[in-house]
């Protein structure tokens, strides 16, 4: 079923309804979603979205907090749009109705998370994200001028006089159909289904940036995965993500002998930066021998069962008490800082495709995102991408990108040229994950590209209708994007982590690794 249109949306998380509400009633909106309107990244944000919106805290203190957590690596623009528009709309948010958990003079209850001076993230107990998306859904799905389109899985970003004029896509039958419109917007979501451990649902598969890159738009800052250090790790129990807000309101993690180890590894102990800490709860398990656990044992159970209960009833579900018993935790990939280079509206280095969201790369975030950006980043620039496609201006074109060559000589072909997903994804956390080095990427970069040549020849056959193929091929294509640019990057900053190069290196690598 061919549909068209004034603007394209190409997801229903945040970014995407942010974009939604402002283009309502300039022209006809078609928003497309592979899975049910509701299913997004954005409904499993459990923390918060953090602005700066309390007596003690300023827009400067909380740019301050995201440049030192990015590493060297923010735009300053980006930040300053970040903090500074951001207040505005989640103050907006609060007029439409969030029902945001409120302290005893009703105002805004504000959580603590790591690497965050002051307690600035607003909350709706667990489930932030589930009450966002809600809030936004309501303004959208009434209206008659946008039309949303389920169970569609956009395949190729369709381009005339090197122009984006909208998507092919497959339905869950794996029929196709065309979405045309004036300007698109890739608003995704994450790609976390590329590493064998992750937070992220099934849906997060990469789509948007493998489809940018496969029209020749400009990725970046790709080897930059943040990797969440709290994950329920239990046998048989799905990897169900321990929101950084109950260390801020008290958690600890112990080792297997109950020891608050953190202070061993960063003075800003259990709150450092997620990066710090997922490598601190691995090099603990390794020296210890057990498990690295969560522990919320000395706080008030009523207090803990009234704040978090989705994460209560969870851990209920696999036979343990959040108040009481010991919770094993590890790190999982969970939000990719780089992805589909964008100015600070939104558009992408092909002329009328625009991207925000997870999907983008703004640069906001630099090497590693403070806790809680990320909602706020969905909700900002998913709004000025809106204002953007109403101006429908076009990009002027960008530099080349600029980036050294890689070095895969010596490098034995792998056996496997069509791996699975299961192939793909494990290769990925063994060779790409927390801990990097030359050998495991050069070997993981050499496996990818062989595959991803086998690919091509696939897609250009251009009668490829199977879902799940299509699926594996954005794992395919972001997870060799990924280990190429982790490659490249010698040294270690932020999230990326390199055992062989474990300093940062400001001189040669204060810089951004981009590819198209």
């Amino acid at each position: 079923m061919n549909a068209h249109g004034d603007f394209l949306i190409i997801g229903s998380g945040i970014a995407g309804l942010r974009a939604a509400v402002e283009l309502v009633n300039t022209g006809d909106v078609i928003v497309l979603t592979k899975a049910e309107p509701a299913e997004s990244n954005t409904g499993y944000a459990q923390g918060g979205i953090a602005a700066a919106v309390g007596v003690d805290d300023s827009c400067e203190r909380h740019a301050r907090d995201t440049i030192a957590a990015g590493d060297g690596l923010c735009e300053d623009a980006a930040v300053r749009v970040l903090v500074e528009e951001g207040c505005r709309y989640v103050l907006e948010l609060l007029d439409w109705g969030a029902a945001f958990d409120r302290d005893a003079h009703g105002q805004p209850a504000l959580g603590r998370e790591g690497a965050h001076s002051v307690r600035r993230v607003l909350h709706a107990k667990d489930t932030t994200g589930r009450e966002i998306a809600r809030v936004l859904w309501q303004r959208v799905a009434r209206q008659v001028d946008v039309r949303v389109l389920k169970d569609a899985l956009a395949v190729e970003v369709m381009t005339e006089d090197g122009r984006c004029v909208g998507v092919r896509f497959l339905d869950a039958q794996g029929r196709e159909s065309e979405a045309r419109a004036r300007v698109t917007l890739l608003a995704t979501g994450g790609a976390g289904q590329v590493f064998r451990e992750t937070t992220n649902p099934r849906i997060a598969t990469g789509d948007g940036i493998a489809l940018a890159y496969r029209a020749g738009a400009r990725v970046a800052d790709l080897e930059f995965v943040q990797f969440h250090p709290t994950v329920l790790s239990v046998e048989g129990a799905p990897r169900f993500l321990m929101s950084e807000a109950l260390r801020g309101e008290g958690a600890r993690l112990i080792n297997d002998k109950g020891e608050h180890f953190m202070r061993r590894y960063d003075p800003a102990g259990d709150l450092a930066s997620r990066d710090i800490v997922a490598r601190a709860i691995v090099r603990e398990s390794e020296r210890t021998g057990a498990p690295v656990s969560l522990s919320l044992a000395h706080m008030n159970p009523a207090f803990v069962y009234e704040r978090f209960p989705s994460i209560a009833m969870m851990c209920q579900q696999v036979s343990l008490d959040l108040a009481r018993d010991r919770i094993p935790v590890g790190p999982a990939a969970h939000y990719v800082m780089g992805g589909v280079e964008t100015d600070l509206d939104g558009r992408t280095s092909v002329p009328g495709l625009f991207a925000a969201g997870e999907v983008a790369c703004t640069r906001a975030h630099g090497a590693n995102r403070l806790a809680s950006n990320s909602l706020l980043e969905g909700l900002v620039f998913g709004a000025r991408a809106g204002q953007a496609m109403q101006r429908a201006v076009t990009l002027a074109a960008l530099p080349p990108p600029e980036f050294r060559p890689l070095n895969l000589e010596g490098q034995p072909p792998p056996a496997v040229s069509r791996p699975s997903e299961v192939e793909i994804r494990a290769l990925m956390w063994r060779s790409v994950g927390l801990f990097r080095e030359r050998d495991g990427l050069r070997r993981a970069v050499r496996f990818l590209e062989l595959a991803y040549g086998d690919l091509q020849e696939t897609l250009a056959s251009n009668d490829t209708r199977d879902v799940d193929e299509w699926r594996r091929a954005s794992l395919l294509t972001v997870a060799r994007l990924i280990s190429r640019a982790a490659l490249r990057r010698e040294e270690s900053r932020g999230a990326h982590f390199r055992s062989d190069f474990t300093a940062k290196d400001d001189l040669h690598w204060r810089t951004h690794v981009t590819e198209s």
